[in-house]
């Protein structure tokens, strides 16, 4: 027989959550690298945090076996995203390695205008994210050559992170391919098409403003001083002169995208891009490999595993010349184990089901139900780090609430989407936010302004909800 949990207070339930973000607001105020205790910061603050949640379980009846029991869950849950973040390390070497992402980087130089650099960018991640379905893949490919070519063209890193990631996720939520876009439907209890469908009313809209958002803002840029040709032609000589570059090179990111497009499994696709590259890069950039190690073999197990530095005398392009392959991602894996823990943690002593059933009960109006809803996604991922479970928990909690409301489980299935799947990328500790620092190495508080996207969905959301836009009613079939 399985233990539970005795019951916990509301006010017991907030205390490691308060907690939480006072202190992780405190290092982000107050320390400008966000360092108070050194690189691993965050870890530390979801660790204690993690422990205190514990304790105070236990204080209320709750055995220390259940708890512990609801973390390993947890922790086994990220078993299969761990080996993602570390395949997506090892691409990002042998990617670098190979000049794949050299070449983009160069074609990008020499091709775009830096006055639509940032709307070209938002575009290009969104027809990417569409394709594929995901938003770790747009990351993992055209978002990192992104913001190399952002600052080669002096645009601030966190403004070409922001684009990428808002166009990043219009896809992981529009997509037919996408997994959370499957998920919200079937945790509403509605079809997949009649999601997209409904999604339209909210997301195009925003996505709209976004764009228009990052059209001024180009246009606001100082190009003068950001695009000086003699710089932009160094960069490209530099890159020209160390790299084969050509479009054959596309090949490899080409297969990764299409067999995203195809359903293939993100190990496998990922496994196949790093594979290929390693053949492109024993094929056309032996100097590259001879200038990390003498061994052939030893170059390609450093770009695969550890630090690889490619020597250039230009220091502007060092960071796209440098790579942490699967090294590189363990700050990101140690900080989703840590989430993890504190979100198994809050599980465990039942603090998560009690602050979800009293979002709940405060839900009396229509609007109460839909911003109820939207609070739990984002408490969710602010507190289980996870952008799954805040679809899933609050579909399961809000399901018979938005039908006793005789609201259409459309209207549910997007404000999941709305709020969960979008914010997951807005919180440094987040899985989500977690990868996408460690692939585009932009952290979430450089980039959080510019996710517009990300963070004017859920208010459009509510704007719908309470001016009654757009809300579909169980005996109103029409839209």
């Amino acid at each position: 027989m399985e233990i539970k949990p005795s019951e916990i207070s509301l006010k017991k339930s907030l205390v490691p959550v308060v907690l939480l973000i006072s202190l992780l607001f405190y290092n982000i105020i107050f320390f400008e690298n966000n360092d108070w205790l050194g690189d691993y910061t965050y870890h530390y603050i979801l660790i204690f945090t993690s422990s205190l949640a514990a304790i105070l379980g236990i204080s209320e009846g709750a055995k220390i076996n259940f708890i512990i029991k609801k973390i390993f869950s947890s922790i086994k849950s990220i078993s299969t995203p761990i080996v993602i973040l570390l395949l997506v390390g090892a691409l990002a070497g042998t990617w670098k390695v190979s000049g794949i992402i050299p070449a983009m980087v160069y074609y990008g130089l020499n091709l775009v205008d830096p006055t639509i650099f940032l709307p070209l960018t938002l575009i290009v991640s969104t027809l990417v994210s569409l394709t594929t379905g995901s938003s770790y893949t747009t990351s993992a490919t055209v978002g990192i050559a992104l913001v190399a070519v952002g600052i080669a063209f002096n645009i601030p890193a966190g403004m070409t992170a922001g684009a990428v990631i808002s166009g990043a996720y219009f896809g992981d939520k529009m997509s037919p391919l996408s997994d959370t876009t499957n998920l919200a439907p079937a945790m509403a209890g509605t079809d997949l098409y009649s999601h997209i469908r409904y999604m339209t009313y909210t997301t195009i809209p925003t996505y709209v403003l976004t764009l228009i958002v990052f059209i001024t803002i180009s246009y606001s840029l100082d190009i003068s001083s950001a695009g000086e040709m003699s710089d932009i032609n160094s960069l490209s000589n530099t890159i020209l002169n160390d790299f084969y570059i050509s479009p054959i090179l596309f090949v490899v990111p080409a297969i990764v995208i299409l067999l995203a497009f195809l359903k293939v499994k993100p190990v496998t696709a990922l496994s196949v891009g790093i594979f290929s590259a390693i053949i492109f890069s024993i094929i056309f950039q032996n100097n590259i490999l001879s200038s990390i190690d003498t061994s052939t073999i030893n170059s390609l197990v450093k770009s695969v595993f550890t630090d690889t530095s490619i020597p250039t005398e230009n220091l502007r392009i060092q960071r796209l010349y440098d790579s942490g392959g699967m090294k590189g991602m363990l700050w990101t894996i140690y900080l989703t184990i840590s989430a993890i823990i504190f979100g198994g943690s809050m599980d465990g002593i039942g603090a998560l089901k009690k602050i979800t059933n009293f979002l709940l009960s405060k839900a009396k109006t229509t609007f109460g139900l839909f911003a109820s809803t939207a609070v739990s996604c984002l408490g969710i991922n602010v507190v289980a780090s996870d952008q799954y479970l805040a679809i899933v928990i609050p579909g399961k909690m809000f399901k018979d609430a938005f039908e006793e409301k005789n609201l259409s489980p459309v209207n549910l299935s997007r404000t999941l989407e709305d709020t969960g799947t979008v914010t997951s990328a807005l919180i440094p500790w987040n899985t989500c936010g977690a990868y996408h620092y460690g692939v585009l190495g932009v952290s979430v508080t450089d980039y959080f302004v510019y996710a517009i996207f990300n963070w004017l969905s859920p208010i459009t959301t509510l704007i719908y909800a309470a001016l009654m836009i757009k809300i579909k009613m169980i005996s109103n079939h029409k839209f």
